[in-house]
């Protein structure tokens, strides 16, 4: 099962317990590219919950008629790239000894048993050596690992085959927001990315080409100060892991959170960090161009534009 790599004609599928939503691209005058269909469609409760599909039949037929009633043009592909459940992901950058393709391959599934908490069978599991490393040490490298349980991918590849969805790939949300967020998916000083919706917020440390660090966190509604803390915990303990990094001094937000103003605020004061909303046009629009979306829904589709740009880049 593969988390990283995929090639044409696709769109994102963007799916959380409250809504779906679906970002198409097309490209325009290079390196750019235009939004050629869209659409955010309401999930009932209980529909989705913590990321595990509850009730198939219902969301398979959310996901045809949102198929067939997207914005602008026509959906006339049924090849998506999809993002999977953060909470339900595993993901962790390890050391390894530096080896051919073929030998970590091998190796990566022994070493991370020791970092996954669920049998290594029950997973699937994908990797990406980190290059360039902040390790001094020439005979070592990083890895980014992501797992995630074979039965919540499954349930989602069910639900999308019987909606007449071909799934090229999975990738986790993580991923799909820093691809839209970070101008060419690179930052030579550690970014911290927040995704907030209505009752969970992805965390992500963001450093040179890759995730350094994610967590999903649980939101209770008016519960911000508890947030703010959870954050400041996952700065702290990253900065205290990588001294010889700098400090995080910016945030990016992003989601479908109604209090991404209000939750910006407190961030930015209980952290001493700059708190700006993400650009998820960074990396599809030219600077000053008007995207077709409001500033406020740009950013609720943060994620389905990073999973989108996935088709036009490897094309």
């Amino acid at each position: 099962m593969e988390f990283f790599s995929i090639k044409p004609e696709v769109f994102g599928l963007d799916i959380s317990d409250s809504s779906l939503k679906i970002a198409k691209l097309k490209k325009s005058r290079a390196p750019f590219f235009d939004l050629a269909s869209w659409g955010e469609f309401e999930i009932a409760p209980r529909i989705v919950k913590g990321g595990e599909i509850r009730d198939k039949q219902a969301l398979i037929k959310i996901i045809k008629e949102a198929l067939a009633k997207v914005k602008g043009e026509k959906l006339r592909t049924k090849y998506a790239v999809a993002s999977l459940p953060e909470q339900k992901a595993f993901l962790q950058v390890i050391q390894m000894p530096k080896m051919t393709k073929e030998e970590l391959q091998s190796a990566i599934i022994y070493e991370a048993e020791n970092h996954i908490p669920l049998p290594i069978e029950q997973v699937y599991l994908d990797f990406r050596v980190i290059s360039p490393s902040f390790l001094k040490e020439d005979s070592v490298q990083e890895v980014l690992v992501v797992a995630l349980p074979k039965t919540i991918v499954d349930s989602y590849l069910s639900v999308f085959k019987k909606a007449g969805i071909l799934p090229k790939v999975f990738e986790t949300e993580s991923i799909a927001i820093s691809r839209a967020l970070i101008k060419n998916e690179e930052s030579q000083f550690p970014l911290a990315l927040i995704d907030l919706e209505e009752t969970k917020a992805n965390f992500i440390i963001f450093l040179k080409n890759s995730i350094r660090f994610t967590s999903s966190i649980l939101v209770s509604e008016g519960q911000f100060a508890l947030l703010s803390e959870e954050i400041k915990k996952y700065v702290e303990y990253f900065q205290s892991h990588h001294p010889e990094i700098k400090k995080i001094e910016k945030i990016l937000v992003s989601g479908n959170s109604p209090k991404l103003k209000e939750i910006s605020e407190i961030l930015s004061k209980d952290l001493k960090i700059s708190v700006k909303f993400g650009n998820p046009w960074v990396n599809i629009l030219p600077e000053g161009a008007n995207p077709k979306l409001s500033p406020e829904d740009s950013l609720k589709y943060t994620t389905a534009l990073g999973l989108a740009l996935v088709g036009v880049q490897s094309k």
